[in-house]
């Protein structure tokens, strides 16, 4: 049913023969359509079946290879199949795969390798607690954390922002199509305007705005008819990831700190996606010198793909009780010990100074882009990007037009997501090792892919193509 696997040092770059999804593809798709969930999403617009991977390559089982900068959503942070990551997890299987929330030794490393890459002043103050393995588990203890802390039962989230699909987790998410089919959700989620100026909910300028949406929320808190109670917490992610990768003002973040801090509401920061390194420091918070009350981490925690959940909190919020918070798969052994190695790797081999070089990198390649009516933004922080596409004329979701560049850059062998309001937001991941060579041959299958999408929509509406830009040089 399958090809035979190759060796990835043949595959060079990426290449895809005939139509799309190959043949073999397109039997497992059929399948896959006839026995899993509706809710399945990505192979309904990224038609392939995978079979291998290494580094920032994918192949499928047709034998197209392609670059993914999706990376299991921000999971595979050192790309597929890290050799170091790989024989890590080989040694622990042979030693211990489970162990519920009995202390280890993997599980000692994992923590302390986590905590050290805590800002300094963070350190000895933080305590950790292992979930699930979701982001959305770890959304729901830190949900459950701070209202047995404060007592208080509501909850401040920001339009935008996606917190995951647990029922807790999903109340605290913009996206309405998510829950209006849900009903009973869960109470007490109450949503401000997030700092996006793109689309600014209050329709202001950046000339024109004294960052008014934290405004609207500091107002709210003080005013004793603005009918929210004092909340349990406040949660928010710095960089919007399904939202369209959507970094916040600093003034924005620094106003809600102040905020929470002055009136004794604990402050969540969701780093699920933007942590371990993706903004080009370990955690997205430390780009706007706060510090939380509460972190969220999953994802790349462990590097590979082995299911992690943490929370880090301030000690004075400890006080639950003995199995307040349980989850049967909190004791991931694999995961604890690829976590650990994935820390050594990033100090060693200088990750995160890869992930500023490549995100300026990346940067510049598509700055070009900001000239095409079609584009109304080019965005992003360290190593997650986006490009938001709307209609000139009245800046609505480009939609349709997304959703042919992301068909025209999997043609042409590059895997890219689609996020933001009606899903007009290409969205890239790479991996945070990611080579100069990598990141230009996706800028450039990108960058290739808007302007030929983009092309008869910007003749029609009698604008000039825009220029191709040339090919970067990786200068940062």
């Amino acid at each position: 049913m399958t090809v035979p696997l190759t060796d990835p040092a043949t595959w060079h770059g990426p290449h895809v023969h005939g139509e799309l999804p190959g043949p073999r593809s397109a039997d497992l798709l059929e399948r896959q359509q006839h026995r899993e969930s509706n809710a399945r999403t990505y192979p309904r617009r990224l038609p392939i079946a995978l079979e291998q991977g290494s580094g920032p390559w994918v192949r499928d089982v047709d034998g197209n290879v392609f670059i993914d900068f999706l990376g299991g959503a921000g999971v595979l942070s050192l790309g597929h199949n890290h050799p170091e990551l790989v024989r890590t997890v080989t040694e622990q299987v042979a030693r211990l795969t489970h162990g519920l929330d009995f202390p280890t030794p993997a599980k000692d490393a994992f923590i302390e390798a986590q905590i050290s890459m805590l800002p300094p002043a963070m350190r000895d103050r933080m305590k950790v607690h292992l979930c699930g393995p979701t982001g959305a588990n770890a959304v729901d203890a830190a949900v459950k954390l701070c209202k047995t802390a404060t007592g208080r039962g509501d909850i401040v989230s920001f339009q935008g922002g996606f917190h995951g699909s647990s029922h807790a987790a999903m109340a605290l998410t913009g996206l309405v199509s998510q829950k209006q089919p849900v009903p009973n959700g869960m109470p007490g989620a109450h949503f401000f305007p997030y700092s996006y100026c793109a689309r600014c909910p209050l329709e202001l300028t950046p000339d024109s705005c004294a960052t008014n949406c934290v405004a609207l929320l500091e107002r709210s808190l003080h005013d004793a008819n603005g009918g929210v109670p004092a909340p349990a917490a406040v949660v928010m992610e710095l960089v919007q990831g399904e939202g369209g990768v959507i970094p916040a003002r600093r003034d924005f973040v620094t106003r809600v700190r102040e905020l929470t801090r002055e009136l004794g509401i604990p402050l969540v920061v969701d780093e699920v996606q933007t942590g371990c390194g993706r903004t080009g420091t370990w955690f997205a918070f430390e780009h706007y010198d706060i510090e939380p009350d509460v972190i969220i981490a999953s994802k790349a925690l462990s590097g590979i793909g082995t299911p992690v959940a943490m929370i880090f909190y301030d000690r004075r919020l400890d006080v639950w009780a003995p199995g307040a918070h349980t989850g049967t798969f909190r004791g991931n052994q694999l995961a604890f010990a690829a976590g650990a190695e994935a820390v050594r790797i990033v100090r060693d081999e200088g990750v995160l100074a890869n992930v500023r070089a490549r995100g300026a990198q990346i940067a510049h390649r598509l700055a070009g882009l900001r000239d095409n009516p079609w584009v109304r933004e080019v965005r992003g922080l360290g190593l997650m990007w986006g490009v938001e596409l709307a209609v000139p004329d009245n800046g609505a979701p480009a939609t349709d037009l997304a959703i042919a560049v992301q068909q025209h850059a999997l043609r042409n062998g590059l895997i890219v997501e689609l996020g933001g309001r009606g899903d007009c937001v290409v969205r890239m991941l790479p991996p945070l090792n990611v080579t100069q060579d990598v990141a230009d041959t996706a800028c450039t299958i990108l960058v290739d892919a808007i302007e030929k999408a983009a092309a008869p929509l910007v003749r029609t509406a009698g604008h000039e193509p825009a220029v191709r830009q040339r090919r970067g040089d990786g200068a940062s």
